[in-house]
C-alpha cells in the first residue's frame, strides 16, 4: 500500500472522535469519511412525521426512536451510516451515539442520496440480524417502499402509493400508520 493511501484510512476510533467534534456529519464506510449533505423541508417534515408516529408508540417502553443524528454501525460492511428515522428495542444497545441493532430503518429519499440508499444501505442495513424493516419513502410524490422481514427469513417488497396502513412489530410494539399519516403536512412539487 502506498503512503498516500495509508494517509486516507481512518481508523473507527478515529472517526468517532472527529465525528463528535465536527460541525458536518460524515457517513464512514472502510475507513473512508463522507459528507452529508443538507435537507429541504419536504424531507424534514417527512422524517419528523415518521418520528412522531414512532416516538408516540415508544413512550414508555424499553425502544426508542431516532431521528438524523443517530449512527447506525454495521460492522459486517465497517460502516456507520445516519438514517433519516430509526427505531430500536434492544435493551443491550445502548452505546449512546449509536446504535447496533435497530429494527426499523427508514430514509427519505433525495436525488443525492437514492442510489446509494437503494444499493449500499439496502444490502448493509438487511445485513443487520435485528433489522425487520427498511423503509424508502419519497420526497417528490407519495410512495413507500417498504421492505419487511418474514418469519421465514425472507425479504419482501411492497410499495404503497397513495394509500395504505403500514404496519411495524418490534419487541413488544404493534405500530400502525398510513400513508397519509407520513406525508401529514408535506406540500410535493407538482409533477411534470
Amino acid at each position: 500500500m502506498s503512503l498516500a493511501a495509508q494517509a486516507l484510512y481512518m481508523t473507527v476510533d478515529d472517526y468517532l472522535g472527529a465525528e463528535q467534534s465536527s460541525d458536518i456529519r460524515h457517513e464512514y464506510v472502510a475507513g473512508q469519511m463522507f459528507a452529508m449533505a443538507g435537507a429541504g423541508e419536504a424531507h424534514n417534515r417527512i422524517a419528523g412525521n415518521l418520528f412522531f408516529h414512532l416516538r408516540s408508540a415508544t413512550r414508555g417502553t424499553p425502544c426508542g426512536a431516532f431521528i438524523s443524528d443517530m449512527k447506525v454501525r454495521v460492522e459486517k460492511h465497517d460502516a456507520f451510516y445516519y438514517p433519516d428515522v430509526l427505531l430500536a428495542c434492544d435493551r443491550d444497545d445502548s452505546a449512546s451515539i449509536y446504535k447496533q441493532s435497530p429494527c426499523l430503518i427508514a430514509e427519505v429519499l433525495s436525488p443525492s442520496t437514492e442510489v446509494i440508499d437503494r444499493r449500499e444501505k439496502l444490502v448493509a442495513y438487511r445485513s443487520l440480524p435485528s433489522l425487520r424493516y427498511y423503509m424508502l419513502v419519497s420526497q417528490e410524490r407519495h410512495r413507500v417502499e417498504f421492505y419487511s422481514l418474514g418469519d421465514d427469513g425472507i425479504w419482501r417488497h411492497q410499495v404503497f402509493e397513495q394509500e395504505g396502513e403500514l404496519q411495524v412489530q418490534c419487541g413488544d410494539l404493534d405500530i400502525r400508520f398510513s400513508l397519509a399519516d407520513v406525508y401529514e403536512d408535506v406540500e410535493l412539487a407538482p409533477q411534470g
